[in-house]
């Protein structure tokens, strides 16, 4: 398995809405397998299509509950249902090193495809309810500071601003 490249904020992919994928293929297979990988080694808990330069409906999700590996890959995932809404501390492995606070539903549940096809539903509660809207977000070309006051969103970005001007992005 190959380790992706994570797509840092301000490539235009990360900003497209995705296509569906119609066909789990051996592709889709190794493609759910090498982001599994990178999201593993990059230390993060979910990682999407956009954020490895691929313009499709995929996502991987391991929040790491009780220290053990459960790795989510879904396909084409919507939320169909959502309630409580909460305030929590986000990040991103495409804004590396930067956190915010972000309003998120506290319990989602969502439909997607899996790795043979079938459609499941999985209902998502605190953390791994924040990892399933974010990474559903990245899939429809939003990103969490999306969710920020303007104020804040401009922070954000002159200090990631400041950070590519240092070598540092």
């Amino acid at each position: 398995m190959a380790k992706l490249t994570i797509v840092k904020y301000g490539d235009s992919i990360l900003r497209n809405k995705t296509k569906p994928i119609v066909k789990i293929t051996k592709e889709i297979k190794i493609l759910a397998d090498d982001m599994l990988e990178t999201m593993y080694k990059s230390c993060g808990a979910g990682l999407a299509g956009p954020q490895v330069g691929i313009s499709l409906k995929i996502c991987v999700i391991d929040i790491l509950s009780n220290g053990k590996k459960n790795p989510l890959v879904l396909i084409n995932p919507t939320i169909i249902d959502s309630a409580n809404k909460i305030i929590l501390e986000e990040g991103c492995l495409s804004f590396p090193g930067i956190f915010e606070n972000v309003q998120r539903f506290d319990t989602v549940t969502v439909e997607y495809m899996d790795l043979n096809e079938n459609i499941k539903q999985i209902q998502g509660q605190g953390f791994l309810a924040k990892a399933l809207q974010h990474e559903i977000d990245h899939l429809n070309g939003k990103l969490f500071i999306d969710y920020l006051q303007p104020w804040k969103r401009k922070l954000v970005e002159k200090e990631i601003k400041r950070r590519k001007k240092g070598g540092n992005w």
